[in-house]
């Protein structure tokens, strides 16, 4: 007696082909990475809220380049709030599983978290002023001169 293998039948109206499993995949993983972006962001403006920050402002700077999708601008009442901020911002992140690279937490004027997908830009006020970055970023539309 001889066994015979049949294949099994598909439904050919609910069975994806493999371009539209894909799609479905892609969009699913897109998802999955705006939660965690969405979740780190939540994680930073609350850090910086408990570390006392001040004039916290987010920028969406999805649609402006392709560095990072979120800038993050706060201010410390002093170069050693700054520091301390920043310290306490990049170990919480850490705790949570994210990296960083970290400029001018030496001199505390300015100092820069690259979290990825989100950078964080901690100043002391004067120096917010002077570099006017929100003002850069929140732009809308640049005229072009060069007609």
């Amino acid at each position: 007696m001889q066994a015979t293998q049949t294949a099994p039948k598909r439904d050919t109206l609910t069975t994806a082909t493999p371009k539209q499993s894909k799609k479905k995949a892609s969009a699913k993983a897109s998802k999955s990475a705006e939660k965690v972006v969405d979740d780190a962001l939540k994680a930073i403006l609350a850090n910086l809220e408990d570390s006392k920050a001040e004039d916290i402002v987010t920028i969406d700077i999805r649609d402006k380049t392709a560095i990072a999708d979120y800038m993050v601008v706060a201010s410390g009442r002093s170069k050693r709030h700054v520091a301390a901020t920043s310290d306490t911002l990049v170990r919480h992140m850490k705790s949570l599983g994210t990296s960083a690279r970290i400029e001018g937490m030496q001199n505390a004027d300015w100092v820069l978290s690259d979290f990825g997908d989100i950078i964080v830009h901690i100043f002391r006020p004067e120096v917010r002023e002077f570099y006017s970055l929100e003002k850069m970023w929140q732009m809308t539309d640049i005229p072009d001169t060069h007609k």
